[in-house]
This record gives structure tokens, sequence and C-alpha cells, in this order.
């Protein structure tokens, strides 16, 4: 594969390996390791371990951190490259420690721009220019996990469709710097609906057509698995509306180093190279404060667009707020009537200049996203990322959430899914299922702990719902108890003292239905929503005789239970899951499902050493 970073071009391939100290054997993290041909930045995690880009038979590689020699080692074709660091016993005056406030000491062999960006950083060290954050800064939602619910007494589970699928990205960053994710780090429904799916289109002028089926649930015989799929509908992109786009890029000195700003200015060029004459980009950046670095511009002015990317540099404390603000204000100067209005959002997340609440963010996007202009959030950036208030952000400001945490990542959500990721076809998708007594005696929803509404909102038009773009594909699982099973999952609790004890099903016989899968939606234009449902019969198929996305998607859920170590993970084995993934890889021609296999056995193998 060939690839072309900073203008040097060649045959590039991966190295890795373990950084240590030479004296005590100890793992060294947040050790900066720099390609000094492209100037490609990683740092190794709290085990001492990091990988990083290089090309053939040119590559030399620069070995930073705090206290140690700096190494320069020559990489000769080798793919593995351990590292013993020593300790540099002499005074500490070439190192800038930086926090949250002034900087403490400034060394005169930064560059001007580097100095110019200690101010207001993010709270880290920089080593000759070189930025460390603090892996103890990032910041995650916590998670209480759906609970099984006896369908007597809450027959209707009611959630928000969610198409996000920045935590698989988020936690394939974890397992591929050789660490188990955080547990909150791990939203199941969004790794599941990483990956596409081969589900029909709707029919009749539909923007969405549902799916459903039903088979045993693979970490529990005895229980079943109800799949509940979405499918919006493929636009041609020929004929996918104009669109009026404002990248709006946080600039700040948190967005510098490899994997922050670098990695924006590619991803941002990819998107460059989709657009159409009649789309038009403006750039907003923000640090200490919102600037336009581009006026609106039309996609045929693709070379002066990709100049302005250029240009960025990072430096500076982060106005999130401020940058939001700006960019609103320059999409409805130049809104697009009937068009494809967004703002595509690049950052950590890492707001520490005006209002940086997550109420603060939530109220100010839920604001501003009543002026038919929609939001994408693009998450960068390892040690200070910043995923609660990203999520939010893409949640109230209708639009999606990706964490790009590669090149590969970038390519997937701007050139692979370019119109899922920029082109609403369907907004406020609500889900709401009812369970048959009858048949169910329990149910879980597998993950969208942080999108369950209440059974009233489903038909209140005034509660947002998901959004869905050209071809989504949105996913849920069910964990249903059937009636007749003994299971342990299901908890029980005394009679009722002071009302009657109802056990009565309401019994309709021979009618077979499992449940009925309803969901409502508006147009992207549109304030009424419009009502679909689906039936689903209580015929359980074998799992080996289910469709292949089914039991892949079964074997993501899977992993992600056990990375969560969920309290509803039972009988779930890494061994099984992988198994059952690679029987049901079917058509890759991106990869993505080989790179999942791969990464449930690293996942397994870190398990194993965990314990």
């Amino acid at each position: 594969m060939l690839l072309s970073l900073g203008g040097y071009a060649g045959q590039q391939y991966e190295v890795k390996g373990k950084v240590t100290d030479a004296k005590t054997k100890t793992a060294l993290s947040a050790v900066v390791v720099i390609n000094v041909e492209t100037n490609a930045r990683t740092a190794t995690d709290r085990d001492g371990n990091y990988q990083i880009q290089v090309t053939s038979g040119k590559t030399t590689l620069e070995f930073r951190s705090l206290g140690y020699i700096t190494q320069r080692v020559k990489v000769k074709g080798n793919s593995t490259m351990d590292i013993r660091m020593v300790q540099d016993n002499r005074t500490l005056e070439e190192v800038v420690v930086v926090g949250y406030g002034k900087v403490a000491k400034r060394n005169t062999a930064f560059t001007a721009n580097a100095s110019t960006a200690l101010a207001g950083q993010a709270s880290g060290i920089y080593i000759r220019g070189g930025y460390i954050p603090e892996q103890s800064q990032e910041s995650y939602q916590k998670i209480k996990e759906n609970k099984f619910i006896n369908p007597m007494k809450e027959p209707l589970s009611t959630f928000a469709a969610d198409v996000d699928a920045a935590s698989y990205s988020n936690v394939r960053r974890f397992i591929n710097a050789g660490s188990l994710p955080d547990k909150d780090a791990v939203r199941v429904e969004e790794m599941i609906n990483y990956f596409q799916y081969q589900v029909a289109g709707p029919k009749n002028g539909d923007p969405v057509n549902i799916v459903t089926e039903l088979t045993k649930a693979p970490w529990n015989d005895a229980h079943q698995l109800m799949r509940v799929t979405l499918k919006a509908k493929d636009i041609p992109r020929d004929q996918l509306k104009a669109s009026n786009l404002v990248f709006l890029i946080d600039v700040s000195g948190s967005m510098m180093g490899a994997g922050r700003l670098p990695l924006v200015k590619s991803s941002l060029k990819m998107l460059v190279d989709q657009l159409r004459d009649i789309d038009r980009v403006a750039i907003v950046t923000y640090a200490g404060s919102a600037g336009v670095k581009l006026e609106s511009t039309s996609g045929s002015q693709k070379m002066k667009i990709k100049t302005a990317i250029d240009e960025l540099e990072a430096g500076g404390s982060t106005a999130g707020a401020a940058g939001i603000r700006k960019a609103y204000e320059i999409a409805r100067q130049n809104l697009v009537k009937g068009g494809n209005n967004r703002i595509i959002l690049a950052s950590d997340g890492d707001f520490n200049v005006g209002e940086n609440s997550d109420e603060s963010m939530e109220e100010l996007i839920s604001k501003e996203s009543k002026s038919g202009v929609f939001l994408t959030v693009l998450g960068y950036g390892m040690g200070n990322l910043k995923d609660s208030k990203m999520e939010i952000l893409a949640d109230k400001g209708h639009g999606n959430y990706a964490y790009i945490d590669n090149i590969s990542e970038a390519r997937k959500a701007m050139v692979t899914e370019f119109g899922g990721t920029l082109f609403t076809v369907a907004k406020d998708v609500k889900i709401q299922v009812e369970f048959n007594p009858n048949y169910v005696q329990a149910y879980r929803l597998v993950g969208y702990e942080n999108r369950l509404l209440e059974a009233e909102d489903f038909n209140n038009d005034q509660k947002m719902g998901g959004d869905m773009g050209v071809g989504h594909v949105v996913t849920a699982l069910y964990e249903i108890v059937p009636v007749g099973v003994n299971s342990e999952m299901v908890g029980t609790v005394d009679p009722l003292k002071y009302q009657q004890n109802s056990t009565k099903y309401i019994e309709v016989k021979g009618n077979g239905e499992l449940a009925t899968v309803k969901f409502r939606y508006k147009e992207p234009d549109g304030e009424k929503s419009k009502l679909q449902q689906h039936v689903v019969q209580a015929k359980v198929t074998e799992l080996n005789k289910v469709s292949e996305d089914l039991r892949f998607a079964t074997a993501v859920a899977e992993l992600g239970l056990l990375l969560r170590e969920s309290d509803f993970k039972q009988q779930a084995n890494f061994d099984r899951l992988i198994a059952r993934a690679k029987a049901a890889k079917g058509t890759d021609n991106e990869g993505y499902r080989a790179e999942f296999i791969r990464m449930a056995e690293n996942a397994r193998d870190l398990s194993k050493a965990k314990l």
C-alpha cells in the first residue's frame, strides 16, 4: 500500500514494540515515539507498548521521555523493536511542564509557534515540542446497564435510534495500544452498529425498512435473542442534495501531536475530494477565540480549501462554545433551503474556556439545532478525549458521532460511508417494542442505555430521537427469557399487600406474536412524525441457520459484554464468539470484519494476561 505523508512516499508497514527502563526493566508509559522522516507521532501506553507506521528501509524512530536520554534508532526492516531507555541524571532545564494555568518555564529551544501553544494548554508534558497527555484525563459517561424487565409490568421498551459508532473505534484504539478499555467506553450498541449489514432497502417511497429475526442467545442457550434492524434508503451520490458545510476545527493546544490536528487535516481533505461543484465549505477554527479561516467556498475550488486546511496550526486554550456559535452563524448565512446544511466538528472535546459543562453545551446545541443545521462530530486524540461531551453534542445536534483513531477510520467515515455520515434521510427516529407476555417472561435491551425514552415520548413529536443518514443500518438486540424457563437473571418480589397481584396474561390464542415493533420518524425538514410497524412471530430459528449478519452481530455484542465485564454476560466466551465471527465474516471487501476478529483475539489475550 502506498501512502503519502507530508510529501514523503514509500512502502509502509507497522513497527511495534515495548519501551522499558534499561536499569529497572519496568515499562515506561507516555514515551513519545516519532517517525523522524514523516514527523508522525505516537506514545506508549500504560504497559509501555507502542505501534507506528514506518517507511521501508528509510525510517529513523526517535524515543523521548521526561528524565531519560532521547534515543534515535534506525529501522532496518524490523517489525518489532523493543527499546531500553537510560535515565538522564542531568538537570531538567530542557523540560517544560504545563497545566491548565500559566507556563512554569519556557525553553528557548521551542519554536515561536510551539511556545505560543503552551499557554492555557490542557494538562500534559512537553519535551522539546512533544506533547504527552495524561491518560487519566479521558472522560466517559457512566453506564448503568439495562436490566431484565417483566412485560406484565412494563410491556413497552422505547428508545431513540443511534447510528453512532465512536465506541467501537475507541475500543479498538485501546486494544491496539495493548490495554483493555475503560468499561464505560464500551457502548455495545455502537460496537454492533459500526458494521454494515446486508439488509434490503425500503420500498414504496419509505425512508426506512424494518427487518427482524429471532434465535437463541449464544451466551445462554435457554434464552432467546431478537434482532431489530432499520435500513435507511440509499441515494446515488449524484442525486444527493447540495451541501452547505462548515468545518469547525479545534486548533487549541490539546490538538497538538499525532492522532490530533494532523489526522484532522488528512480526514477533512479526504472529504473535500468527495465534494461536487454545487457543494460549499467554510472553515471556522477555535482556540482562545473563534475565527473564520475560510469563507464559504465552492467545492470546485478544492485546492483553495485544502490549502486553508494545511495552514492550520495548534495552540492556545479551547473556546468551544464561541466556535460552535460562530459555525452556526456561518451555516445560517449560507443556508441552502431544502439542502444539506451541516457543521462538521473535529475536536477532542476538551472545552476549557467559556461554557464547558455538559449541561451548558447541551443547551447551546439544542437551541442552535432548531435552525435546520445538523451536526456531525468527529472525535480525535488519546489521553484527554472527552467522549461524554462529544456524544452529547452529536445527540442534541441532530447528528452522528464518530471517533477517528487512524487514517483508515477517516476513510471509512469520509469516503466509504460518505452519504450516511453527512446526509440525513430520517430524523427523530424512535423505536418502541411491545412484548407479548404469553411468550415473554422477561426482556432486556442490549445497550442503548443513554438513548432510553419514556413510553409516552414515542408519540410526542417534541421529544428528540436519533437521525439516520443515507444507507445507514441501525440494529438493536433484545435478550428474552421465554415463558416457562427458570432463569437466575429474572428477579422476584414478594406479593403486594395493598393492591391486587395480577399474574394473568392477556390470552390471544394462536396469534403467535412475540412482539410488535413500531418506529416513528420525521422527514429531514419535517416537524410531524410518521409511523411504521412490524410484527415479530414467536418462531425461533437455530443460531447456525440465521443470517450471517445476525451471527456476526451476536459476536460483536458478546465481545462488548465481556469487555464491559457485564453483569449479564452469563456464559459469554471469547473463543466461541471468535469462531462464530470467523464463520459469519461473509463478504468483507473493506476488511472491517477481519479486523474485528483480530481485535477480539487480542482482547482475549489481554484478558488472560490480566488474570
